[in-house]
């Protein structure tokens, strides 16, 4: 049949263009199921892998998905490995994944408290708690906090070795017992508290990871133990709440017990019970002292491995809360880098290393399904040292915090989020702060060797082994430290041979109001390079070190260098410690090698705090052989010319098994490190050391700390140059730079009274500034502790940039910063830059 002509475009339009009707809707997409981590092993699962690695096994997960299945024997627990799907979980399903197997646990020995209790009863609870931690409570609590520290540190005596965990842990429950409770607890109640602490947190996850919740009442050892803790901790409470026993029950008004007692239960209309009050004391003692004392614990020790920081620190402490005032909510708001320090220490250190939620009912959370039943577990450590949500994650950096970096709410969950948010989050804060700033202000912890704080994971990860000797910071300066520690610094004021200081604070000069801030800093973490086996070495027995301390003097005994009669001097500098920390890698005869190497510098730079540092002649007559032996000239050294003989053997020794480019750019900067001794004596000599601007001083001494030969030194431990196309980067070069000046500047601040005390002149930068500026020797110390903390901002602004483009020399870039954690951590200990007499002191 033929169409007529209007109908076929019709029915050819059709065909063309089809219909406008509205499109059938795109079926839901199916929710997936989460993963299975790989490596189950049957029966165990994945238990072996968590027990043996906690943070280390749960930070793995996140490569295989957001939410990862893992077995626990014959139980299946979904860990949630992004951020953002950690905040959904605890905000937008809150009501349907109420708190899981681990804090029920605590549900079972200390009752439904605030910590413990879901749903409405959770909202009650919290209304009822809420002024307790309202504003205008904030100001009393930091008078009590101040005051707390304040007796505690006073009650501590100089060169006495601390035990930070037990001694923080104490302080951490005496200010929540002061503050919210109003009491004291008798010695024998805290020492009983601390004691319980262990077997509490190990029965708990123990009783969590339990196939069936009967077997937490059968009489094994561990529950024996969490029973007995439970029990210590109730008459703990009950000492806080009640006053001793056979005491009158003290008046608490307007404390946290009387806040209880005042309130009606809503669901009730009665007044709680003393179960209720004890219920709310527990969780407050509870999440009040250990995840408070651990994290000041780490915050030490931070500021232990890295002195610069604690430099900012004290520098705005003296600015915004100065010494004798009691802080105030106003004053903390001002400092600001001290919120950014302690915010770091707290992602670095995530108290918790997991918490668990059950989904009551069957939830979505993103693409997964997660079935009714289901038990989730998140890692708020794995979360904070994730890489794609913050750079360098396991780096302490608190500039991160300075720019906004990392504050996303999604991925910066320490206190929690959500209806079960921390209701003390302000008060931690707080407590972190003040604390750090009373101990600080009147101590300067120096490491012990061999004693730094380690992870010890159960619930919380917690700061093991770390223990200080305890040095006062002066009485006339809070902020000022003291130390018998570093190089001697001759009349040339030469900065610390191993490079000391690349970008570390400052360091002591001597006694009274001026002296400058130092601190010790073993190794602070580093990257691994391609290849490396781990980014942080295993520690390096104590044995070995001695022993290349021994072959050290054997062989400067056997050079000449030093009579035997001089041997007990100048073991007490213990280079072999500033080795052993600045170069954690080096073994065997790398070891010696570097031992020899600084020993044989510390003799040469003794020399010139004789005739030669005055002396030009002289002085050429030192250093001009040594300079010819770099540059080939091998001639046999002048019989008793013993320096030039040992030099002409390390030379070799540094020579061997080197590339040409590392041979040539270290004769180069070996050249330019001598040099520099007839040059200040020239000066010297002529008188023309105080007539020197700040700049030409800096110029002239740039190469005299012996930094750049110590750099190269990495390269020869590492056993291969850094990658040429670093080397190129005019990048690398300012940070080199940048280093030999910082160790330039904080040489100075070591030795400033050593060399005010000198009858020759000293070139020493804070000298320098008091005469060119005409400033006082407190403005021009802080003057220079400001420069170093600037040079150390942007040094590890070049390390990032420089890292991105050469990934492959990042373990040249991260060595720089061992090597200066080192020197700081050695300069603690050292009798090196003891003002004469007083060693015998």
């Amino acid at each position: 049949m033929t169409l007529p002509t209007n109908a076929l475009l019709a029915e050819t339009r059709k065909r063309i263009v089809p219909p406008r009707t509205t499109p059938p809707p795109a079926p839901a997409p199916r929710a997936a199921v989460p993963p299975l981590a790989p490596g189950a092993l049957p029966g165990l699962g994945h238990a072996a892998a968590l027990l043996r690695d906690p943070l280390g096994f749960l930070g793995s997960l996140a490569r295989h998905g957001g939410v990862v299945r893992i077995r626990l024997g014959p139980r299946t627990v979904c860990v949630v490995t992004d951020a953002r799907l950690v905040h959904t979980l605890l905000v937008a399903l809150a009501h349907d994944c109420p708190r899981g197997a681990v804090q029920d646990t605590l549900k079972t020995a200390f009752g439904d408290g605030l910590l413990m209790s879901e749903g409405q009863a959770h909202r009650d609870r919290r209304r009822i708690i809420q002024p307790a931690f309202g504003p205008d409570r904030m100001a009393g609590y930091l008078a009590v906090m101040h005051q707390v520290t304040e007796e505690r540190a006073g009650r501590w005596r100089p060169g006495q070795v601390l035990d930070v965990a037990k001694e923080m842990n104490h302080l951490a429950l005496e200010i929540v017992t002061r503050s919210l409770f109003d009491a004291r607890l008798s010695e024998d109640a805290t020492l009983a508290f601390h004691r319980a602490l262990p077997d509490l947190v190990k029965g708990q996850i123990v009783q969590s990871l339990y196939p069936h919740p009967a077997l937490a009442r059968l009489p094994l050892p561990v529950n024996r133990r969490f029973d007995a803790a439970v029990r210590v901790l109730n008459r703990v409470v009950d000492q806080a709440v009640n006053g001793r026993p056979g005491t009158a029950r003290p008046d608490q008004r307007g404390t946290l017990p009387a806040l209880l007692r005042a309130a009606t239960d809503p669901a009730t209309g009665r007044p709680l019970t003393e179960a209720d009050v004890r219920s709310e004391a527990i969780t407050m003692f509870g999440a009040g002292t250990e995840t408070v004392s651990t994290t000041l614990t780490w915050l030490l020790d931070e500021l232990l491995r890295h002195p610069e920081v604690e430099a900012r620190v004290l520098a705005e402490l003296d600015e915004h809360l100065p010494a004798g005032t009691t802080p105030t909510p106003e004053a903390l708001a001002r400092l600001t880098y001290t919120r950014s320090v302690t915010q770091e220490v707290v992602r670095l250190h995530a108290p918790n290393a997991f918490l668990m939620r059950t989904a009551r009912v069957p939830v979505d959370l993103g693409p997964y399904r997660i079935p009714a039943g289901t038990e989730l577990l998140y890692s708020l450590t794995a979360l904070h040292r994730d890489p794609l949500r913050y750079d360098d994650p396991s780096s302490f950096r608190p500039e991160r915090w300075q720019d906004g970096g990392g504050l996303g709410r999604p991925s910066f969950l320490p206190f929690g989020a959500g209806k079960h948010k921390c209701i003390g989050e302000a008060f931690a804060w707080a407590e972190l702060t003040v604390a750090a700033a009373a101990i600080l202000r009147r101590w300067r912890p120096v490491a012990v060797p061999g004693a730094r704080a380690r992870e010890v994971v159960w619930t919380t990860v917690q700061a093991h082994g770390l223990r200080v000797r305890l040095a006062p910071r002066g009485s006339a300066a809070p902020s000022a430290a003291a130390s018998a520690s570093a190089t001697a610094s001759a009349p040339t004021g030469r900065a610390v041979p191993a490079g000391a200081a690349l970008t570390a604070g400052p360091a002591p000069a001597g006694t009274g109001p001026d002296r400058p801030h130092s601190g010790g800093c073993p190794l602070t973490g580093t990257t691994p390079r391609p290849g490396a086996p781990a980014a942080v070495p295993l520690p390096r027995p104590p044995a070995e070190l001695r022993a290349a301390a021994d072959r050290h003097a054997d062989w400067a005994v056997r050079h000449g260098l030093l009579a035997p009669t001089e041997l007990p001097d100048y073991r007490a500098y213990a280079l072999h410690e500033l080795i052993g920390h600045a170069f954690p890698r080096a073994r065997g005869t790398e070891l010696d090698l570097l031992v020899d190497m600084l020993g044989w510098f510390t003799v040469l730079d003794d020399r010139f705090d004789g005739p030669p540092g005055r002396r030009p002649a002289e002085a050429h007559a030192l250093v001009d052989p040594l300079i010819s032996a770099l540059d080939g000239d091998a001639r046999p050294a002048a019989p008793g010319d013993l320096l030039l003989t040992a030099w002409q053997e390390l030379w070799e020794r540094q020579r061997r098994s080197t590339s040409p480019a590392w041979r040539a750019r270290a004769a180069r900067e070996w050249r330019a490190c001598l040099a520099t001794f007839p040059a200040e004596a020239e000066h010297r000599a002529r008188g023309t050391v105080p007539a020197l601007g700040l700049a030409d001083t800096m110029r002239l001494r740039r190469h005299g700390s012996c930094v750049y030969p110590f750099m190269n030194i990495l390269e020869r431990v590492h056993g291969a140059d850094a990658p040429a196309a670093l080397h190129a980067e005019p990048a690398l070069h300012r940070l080199r730079a940048n280093t030999a000046d910082a160790a330039t500047l904080i040489n100075d601040l070591y030795s400033l009274e050593r060399e005010e005390r000198q009858s020759a002149a000293a070139f020493n930068t804070v000298l320098t500034l008091q005469r060119v500026r005409g400033c006082t020797r407190s403005r021009a110390v802080r003057a220079v502790r400001s420069r170093v903390s600037a040079l150390h901002r942007e040094n590890e602004r070049l390390r990032r940039d420089l890292a991105r483009r050469h990934p492959a020399g990042r373990w040249y870039l991260d060595g720089t910063r061992e090597l200066v954690a080192g020197v700081q951590a050695w300069t603690s200990t050292s009798d090196r830059y003891l003002v004469p007499g007083d060693r015998a002191r």
